[in-house]
């Protein structure tokens, strides 16, 4: 009787999961994903009882959400300025086309104070998020990146305050049709 309890549970959460659009999420990943979001150490179970459906609705559903890529981790988010990181800059790199950006990506994932690297269009063709201690060790960092095969220049703008610190759910409620 338990075995066929918990194969109408799976069948169940498979069901529920299917009815979720396959490019989107429904109303109840956008509040898994907030419960997550405001207690990444809570538990399946506890998520469940809160959320108030089946312990394997949650699972699945998170195991869902994670082969899709909507949820990319767990981990715990870090503050640089914590780690003794407190300058942000934003620096626009402009390559030489031969080199290409798969290989200034590798050459630029080297540098750990390299937080962020994206292909953008405009005047540049890579904006990187770079963080340091101090105003003269962000110089050696863009130093370090410009000395880098491939860099024709750089353009540098640093962050004096975050206004808006970066943030999904707003995005989340809006996905799933909440706001």
């Amino acid at each position: 009787m338990v075995g066929n309890l918990r194969k109408a549970c799976r069948e169940i959460a498979h069901i529920l999961i299917n009815m979720t659009n396959e490019t989107g999420i429904d109303a109840l990943d956008a509040r898994l994903i907030e419960l997550l979001e405001a207690e990444p150490r809570i538990g399946v179970l506890e998520c469940s009882r809160r959320l108030g459906v089946a312990r394997g609705t949650v699972q699945a559903r998170l195991d869902k959400l994670t082969e899709r890529a909507v949820v990319r981790g767990f981990g715990p988010r870090v503050e640089p300025a914590a780690l003794g990181y407190p300058v942000t800059a934003f620096v626009t790199l402009e390559l030489r086309q031969a080199v290409g950006h798969e290989h200034m990506a590798q050459r630029l994932a080297k540098i750990p104070e390299v937080l962020e690297a994206h292909t953008v269009t405009g005047q540049g063709d890579m904006l990187c998020r770079i963080v340091a201690r101090t105003n003269a060790e962000l110089q050696g960092v863009i130093d370090r990146v410009l000395a880098s095969e491939g860099v024709q220049r750089a353009t540098t703008v640093i962050a004096l305050a975050e206004q808006i610190p970066y943030r999904t759910l707003p995005l989340v409620r809006q996905a799933a049709d909440l706001s």
